[in-house]
């Protein structure tokens, strides 16, 4: 069974970074691609990043000075590298993970808290 577990959220002040994790519980290069995703209270869920097997990596428009995702194919992890977070970055962050030979499967993480707060 495919788990994705992400972690290194939590409290910080704006203007602060964070980075986070998401490790996978089989090969990541099963993936075809992984995402960032985030939901704040009250909206939906948003597109961060994508992170290709081919290599390139895209970002929406609201992140992509500030954000960074990148992966350790050994250890099966990706990351979001996040700086100069403001307090609307709060939210909820996801990952996700498509499977390479079934383009319609897709697995999820728990997601981690990210709060922004002085």
């Amino acid at each position: 069974q495919v788990q994705l577990l992400e972690s290194g959220g939590g409290l910080v002040q704006p203007g602060g970074s964070l980075r986070l994790s998401c490790t996978t519980s089989v090969s990541i290069f099963r993936f075809s691609s992984m995402g960032w995703y985030r939901q704040a209270p009250g909206k939906q869920r948003e597109l961060l990043a994508t992170i290709f097997n081919t290599g390139p990596t895209y970002y929406t428009d609201d992140v992509k000075d500030r954000f960074t995702a990148d992966s350790d194919t050994d250890i099966n992890t990706v990351y979001l590298h996040m700086n100069s977070l403001k307090p609307e970055d709060t939210a909820v962050y996801y990952c996700n993970a498509r499977e390479l030979f079934r383009n319609d499967t897709v697995y999820w993480g728990q997601g981690t808290q990210v709060t922004v707060s002085s």
